[in-house]
């Protein structure tokens, strides 16, 4: 029989860690993040990142694990969720799997397998350089198949880490991809959501709660310690205090700005959870 384990999935400020928590509670378990954000040591305020009593309370892990600098990727998120799950399940514990990062949750509780690419530093390096634009045509050249899955929303990090894969494996990533069967005997929760414009509303109350608990000092305080590095400036919440920073905008276009940013963010989440027939995304 599969281990079972609770995968608790759902946008941005849709109650979450509340959510996990109460279940670690009921069923006797602990949390293993699935956000990739939360990975980074000091992405505290813009990651909405637990507490530190909440931790203390329910153990919580792959929490703080590595510094800013590095480009950590789904594959070593699945290799290191795995050795958490099952040193959870060894205690006689219910893993929680709890976050807002859809790929995770792909590659490590559903049928997807990824290839394992080690990072090419010159050749992301070399398409930095190039625009969304000129990456989306590579994509087109290289793996037509790929390219025609590409959402209109699709990040430059995501298109580069495609032609990473592609390049190192000499062949199509459609051609490498491959579907396993899932390890674990998944148990998936939504946290409910009662319409769009709730959601809306709790992330506009999470960003002022963010303004009000120093969002602006932690900003500089990580600009100082790993200056402009690209998992800093990339992130939703230090991307628009940076302009306001650097006063390329008022501190309230900033906030709204990263209001607007993080509806865009959840509206994407939604659309990526919506491809899972288990989950119940109502809105």
């Amino acid at each position: 029989m599969k281990s079972k384990v609770i995968a608790v999935a759902g946008p941005t400020a849709s109650g979450k860690t509340a959510l996990a928590i109460k279940l670690a509670h009921e069923r006797n378990g602990e949390i293993i993040s699935a956000d990739s954000r939360l990975v980074y040591k000091g992405f505290d305020i813009a990651s909405a990142k637990p507490t530190i009593e909440e931790r203390e309370v329910i153990p919580h892990h792959l929490i703080d694990i590595v510094e800013p600098e590095v480009d950590y990727t789904a594959g070593d998120y699945a290799r290191d969720a795995k050795k958490c799950i099952e040193d959870v399940l060894s205690r006689g514990k219910i893993p929680i799997v709890a976050g807002g990062t859809g790929l995770y949750f792909r590659v490590l509780l559903e049928h997807y397998d990824l290839p394992q690419v080690e990072t090419n530093y010159e050749l992301r390096a070399e398409l930095e350089q190039k625009t969304k634009e000129d990456l989306k045509d590579d994509i087109r050249v290289l793996d037509f198949e790929t390219f025609e899955k590409l959402t209109p929303d699709v990040s430059k990090r995501r298109m580069i880490r495609i032609i990473e894969l592609i390049k190192t494996l000499g062949k199509p990533l459609s051609q490498t991809e491959k579907q396993k069967e899932p390890e674990y005997d998944v148990e998936w929760i939504m946290p409910e959501l009662q319409s769009r414009e709730w959601l809306y509303d709790r992330i506009n109350k999470r960003v002022d709660l963010m303004v009000k608990q120093g969002i602006v000092e932690e900003t500089k305080s990580l600009l100082e310690k790993h200056g402009r590095i690209k998992n800093f400036t990339e992130t939703i919440g230090y991307k628009e205090m940076l302009t306001f920073l650097d006063g390329e905008s008022s501190f309230e276009d900033a906030v709204d700005k990263l209001k607007q940013h993080t509806r865009n963010y959840a509206k994407r989440q939604l659309t990526w959870f919506r491809k899972n027939p288990k989950l119940n995304v109502n809105i």
